[in-house]
C-alpha cells in the first residue's frame, strides 16, 4: 500500500452511546488528520498570530485547540475503511466524536457492513478533503443511510 495524507489507522472498539452515524476518534488521531484546519481556526480567531504559535498551542494541547478541533469536526465527515473492501458497505461516512484512549469506537450494529468484529481488527479512517466529497460522504455513504444490505436489501 501507498502513504495518503489525511489518514489514519487503528484498532477498532465498541462504543455503544455513539448514534449510527457516529464514530469515536482517538484525540492523537484527530488533532492530525485535522491539524492544518485547527491552525486555520486559530489564526482566523486570531489566538495564534502565525503557523509557528499555532502548532505551539497544538503540542503543548491548550483547552482551546480541543474546543477548536471539536467545532473542525462538527462539520467534517470522515471515511472508514475495513480492508478488504470487497463491497460498498466495505467504506463509509461518519461524523466523527473525540474519544480518550487509542482505539476508534464504533456503533456495535455497522459492524456487520464492515465485516468486522471486535478481537482486534483495524480500520482506517480519512478525511474527505474537497466539498464534493463531502457532500458525497454526506449523502451517500454515510452509514445510518446504508442499513440495508445493496445486493438483497435486507437489513444488515
Amino acid at each position: 500500500g501507498k502513504r495518503v495524507d489525511y489518514s489514519g489507522r487503528s484498532v477498532i472498539v465498541v462504543g455503544p452511546s455513539l448514534s449510527l452515524y457516529q464514530c469515536g476518534l482517538p484525540r492523537e488521531i484527530a488533532i492530525e488528520l485535522f491539524q492544518t484546519f485547527v491552525i486555520r481556526s486559530l489564526i482566523r480567531q486570531q489566538l495564534a498570530s502565525n503557523i509557528g504559535v499555532a502548532k505551539s498551542k497544538i503540542r503543548e494541547k491548550k483547552p482551546i485547540v480541543w474546543e477548536i478541533l471539536r467545532e473542525v469536526m462538527r462539520g467534517h465527515p470522515v471515511l472508514l475503511n475495513r480492508a478488504p473492501t470487497l463491497h460498498r458497505l466495505g467504506i463509509q461516512a461518519f461524523q466523527p466524536v473525540l474519544v480518550e484512549g487509542r482505539a476508534i469506537c464504533l456503533h456495535p450494529l455497522v459492524r456487520k457492513g464492515f465485516n468486522a468484529d471486535f478481537d482486534g481488527d483495524q480500520m482506517a479512517v480519512h478525511v474527505p478533503l474537497s466539498f464534493e466529497a463531502q457532500a458525497e460522504a454526506r449523502l451517500l455513504m454515510f452509514s445510518h443511510i446504508n442499513l440495508l444490505s445493496p445486493a438483497i436489501g435486507d437489513p444488515i
